[in-house]
């Protein structure tokens, strides 16, 4: 399954797709599903770098600079430059902003580690990346929108998300570590759910799409008028992200992790808060999940392309190292 993860996370959003247009009234119980089953992924994910290798990672100080940087400055810049050219729609647009706005912290670490880019090293920034978009994505939507659909989005469920989605599969992570230092049993245990990423990352996938496809309705039109813009934002980040690696003098490896983590989103995690706007305001969520949708079969690009760019521009990157 690992050597065809791409195939089958595909395989999962066409699943996800189907079942929600076939079962629409499964939608709100799946839509329950989508924290568990984030949040057994992220566990899972962390407990494939030990603490101290995410300890060591933090003090990586060019790395996190050029993550922080691209996520927080570069990426903001982007979508300032397509804003003007989004569909009106209010909904569509605080969908498109929350999405894109916000850096992913869950399977960016496994395409980008198909990539070859270093994965430990965007686990290590995975807690400080979710804490600085809590703090400042309602300061950009506020920047967008203006006050009155900024004040919409609430910092309850953000903190609700860093709460399930990161600290406590961090905790448990780490404990199942220490565990699996000490017993046997632990060990087995550990490498047990390690062979189950795949399958979640999937499950995880065909939830979200199956629980928000009953929702499109007559809202089809307007999220596909989104679609060339979340294609265009991959397209810009993969040139972006190089360049931050270059002024950054990073590794080829570390430089392909910073091309994954500018472009990749967190729809997932932000997909709650989306889900908690008012009825007014709903698309936002469909929105949110079209991203998912569009990002997934670009990393598959990403996935082949991004190392040949690197390599050819790898001189200029791997300089700085010398």
């Amino acid at each position: 399954m690992e050597r065809r993860q791409v195939a089958v996370y595909i395989g999962a959003l066409a699943v996800g797709g189907l079942v929600g247009w076939a079962a629409p009234a499964a939608g709100p119980s799946l839509e329950h599903a989508i924290n568990p089953v984030l949040a057994a992924l992220l566990y899972v994910t962390f407990l494939q770098v030990p603490a101290a290798d995410l300890l060591r990672s933090l003090r990586a100080g060019r790395f996190l600079t050029a993550a922080l940087v691209v996520n927080f400055v570069v990426v903001p810049l982007v979508v300032a430059a397509m804003f003007p050219f989004l569909p009106a729609g209010q909904a569509v647009r605080l969908g498109v902003l929350l999405v894109l706005l916000a850096p992913c912290v869950d399977y960016v670490i496994v395409f980008s580690g198909l990539a070859g880019g270093s994965s430990q090293r965007l686990l290590a920034a995975t807690p400080l990346l979710l804490l600085a978009q809590m703090i400042l994505l309602p300061l950009f939507l506020f920047l967008f929108l203006g006050s009155g659909l900024a004040d919409v989005v609430e910092a309850g469920p953000f903190l609700e998300a860093f709460l399930i989605l990161i600290v406590i599969p961090l905790a448990l992570a780490w404990l199942t570590q220490g565990w699996a230092a000490r017993r046997a049993a632990g060990q087995k245990a550990a490498d047990a759910m390690g062979t189950t990423m795949v399958p979640l990352m999937a499950a995880t996938l065909l939830t979200v799409v199956a629980s928000q496809i009953p929702k499109l309705g007559d809202s089809l039109a307007d999220v596909a008028r989104v679609v060339p813009f979340y294609v265009l934002f991959l397209l810009v980040m993969a040139f972006a992200g190089l360049a931050v690696a270059r002024v950054c003098r990073l590794t080829a490896p570390d430089g392909r992790a910073i091309v994954f983590t500018g472009a990749t989103r967190n729809s997932l995690v932000v997909l709650p808060l989306a889900l908690a706007l008012p009825d007014a305001l709903a698309v936002a969520a469909v929105v949110v999940v079209t991203q998912t949708l569009v990002e997934v079969i670009g990393m598959v690009v990403y996935v082949r392309t991004i190392p040949l760019l690197l390599s050819a521009s790898g001189r200029s990157v791997r300089a700085g190292q010398r």
